[in-house]
C-alpha cells in the first residue's frame, strides 16, 4: 500500500497549505467543466472547504480517459510512486491497494521480416524494467469511484455537454446541450475547465471571443491518449510467467508496437491479460475498422507469445482517436507527449473567472495522471487566490 498525506491545496509555488474554509455564497457554484481525475480532484477539494460546486460531465460515467473494464485498464494505467508524489499520497489516503507493474523474466523484440526471410522474436533479459511503475487494484477507474463516492450526488451531472461559456460581471454563464439540455444555461461564480485545450477550443464558444492567440496554443497542445489505441487480451492464466516471459514485447512488425503484462487479479481465474498500444495510425484503423484490427492483434499475440494466446476468455479494443469527448480532428496524429505551458491559460478578461485544471494544463507531469492532480490543485488555488471562492 502507498503512504498517503494529509489532503491539502497546492499553490502556484508548490507548496502546500491547508485550504481555508468558505462559507456559502449567492455568487451560485464553481462550475467544473469535465468529470475526469481532474474535475474530480477540484471538487473534491472544494468539497473539503464548504465551497458550492456544479461538475458538468459529457460521459454518462466519470472518469474521462481512465477506463477500466472488469479491472483491466484502456486508458491510463500506471503511475510512478518515486517521481509523483501527489498520486502515491492520494491513492494511500483513500485505501487502494497499489502493486508493481510485472518485470519478471524475458523481454521479446519483434523485428521486420527481410524480403527472404521471416524473423522469430528476439529474447532479452528483462532487468526488472518496469519495477518502479505501479498499478491499483481493480484498475484505475477504483481511484475514480473512490473519489466521487464522497461528493454530493446532486452536485454531479452526467450526460450535460457544455456548448458556450459567456462572461458576466459576478462569473459565467454556460450554455448546455446534450438531450433535455439543449439550451439550458448555468451561472457560476467561476468556471474550471478540467478538460484538453484542444476539446474546449473545439466544442466552446466563448463570449467574449478567446484571441486568435490564445485559441492556437490550445489547439497546439497535444491531447493525452487521443491518438492512441489500446487492444486487450483476457486468459485464464498468465500463461508467458510460465515461459520465463514479463509480458513485455516491442515490435517494428505491428499492429500492436508496445505490449505490456495487463493481470488484474493473475491469481484468479480469467484475472490475466496482456495488453498492447496499436501502432496504426487512426486514420488507417478508421479504414481498416475494428474487427479486423482484432483479428491481426490476436495473431500477433499468437506470434510473439505461442498458441494458447490465440484464445482468450475475452478482447477489448478501445480507439481514444474516435472518442468524441476526448480527441478532435487535430488528434489524428500522434504527435508527441504534452509538455509544460508558461504562459496564462486564459488571458483578460477571462483571466479573472476561468482557470485550467486538465492534466495537458499541469505545471508539471502534463498528461499524467500526477499532472490532473496538481493543475487541478493549482486551479483552485489560483481561484482561492483571486477571490472567487469567498
Amino acid at each position: 500500500m502507498v503512504n498517503a498525506g494529509r489532503l491539502t491545496a497546492r499553490t502556484a509555488s508548490g507548496m502546500r497549505t491547508p485550504m481555508a474554509e468558505k462559507s456559502a455564497s449567492s455568487r451560485g457554484p464553481v462550475a467544473i467543466v469535465g468529470g475526469g481525475l481532474g474535475g474530480l480532484h477540484a471538487a473534491r477539494l472544494l468539497a473539503a472547504a464548504r465551497v458550492p460546486f456544479l461538475l458538468l460531465e459529457a460521459r454518462s460515467r466519470l472518469g474521462g480517459r481512465i477506463l477500466s473494464e472488469d479491472g483491466f485498464d484502456l486508458g491510463p494505467a500506471w503511475f510512478w510512486p518515486d517521481m509523483q508524489p501527489s498520486i502515491a499520497a492520494l491513492v494511500g489516503e483513500l485505501g487502494l491497494a497499489a502493486f508493481p507493474q510485472y518485470a519478471q523474466g524475458d523481454v521479446l523484440a519483434e523485428q521486420a521480416p527481410t524480403l527472404t526471410s521471416t524473423l522469430a522474436p528476439a529474447r532479452y533479459p528483462g532487468f526488472g524494467q518496469m519495477a518502479s511503475s505501479f498499478r491499483i487494484a481493480g484498475g484505475i477507474a477504483a481511484l475514480v469511484a473512490a473519489l466521487a463516492k464522497d461528493l454530493p450526488e446532486d452536485r454531479l451531472r452526467l450526460g450535460v455537454t457544455v456548448t458556450g461559456a459567456a462572461l458576466r460581471d459576478e462569473g459565467g454563464r454556460l450554455t448546455l446541450g446534450g438531450s433535455g439540455d439543449a439550451g439550458t444555461m448555468v451561472e457560476a461564480r467561476a468556471v474550471l475547465f478540467a478538460l484538453p485545450p484542444r476539446l474546449i477550443e473545439k466544442t466552446i464558444a466563448f463570449a467574449p471571443a478567446l484571441s486568435p492567440d490564445l485559441r492556437g496554443m490550445w489547439r497546439a497542445t497535444p491531447t493525452w491518449m487521443a491518438p492512441h489505441a489500446k487492444f486487450l487480451a483476457v486468459y485464464a492464466k498468465p500463461f508467458w510467467r510460465g515461459m520465463g516471459l514479463c509480458g513485455t514485447a516491442q515490435s517494428s512488425v505491428g499492429p500492436m508496437v508496445e505490449i505490456h503484462d495487463a493481470s488484474a487479479v493473475p491469481e484468479r481465474e480469467g484475472g490475466a491479460a496482456l495488453f498492447g498500444f496499436v501502432g496504426v495510425p487512426a486514420s488507417a484503423r478508421a479504414r481498416v475498422g475494428e474487427t479486423v484490427l482484432r483479428q491481426h492483434c490476436l495473431a500477433q499475440f499468437a506470434r510473439l507469445f505461442g498458441a494458447q494466446a490465440e484464445t482468450p476468455l475475452a478482447t477489448r479494443f478501445k480507439d481514444w482517436a474516435a472518442d468524441p469527448f476526448t480527441a478532435t480532428a487535430d488528434d489524428g496524429e500522434a504527435t508527441g507527449h504534452p509538455e509544460a505551458v508558461r504562459r496564462p491559460w486564459f488571458d483578460a478578461p477571462w483571466s479573472a473567472r476561468a482557470v485550467m485544471a486538465g492534466s495537458e494544463t499541469a505545471p508539471v507531469h502534463p498528461g499524467y495522471l500526477e499532472g490532473a492532480l496538481l493543475a487541478a490543485e493549482a486551479a483552485v488555488a489560483r481561484l482561492d487566490e483571486g477571490g472567487a471562492l469567498s
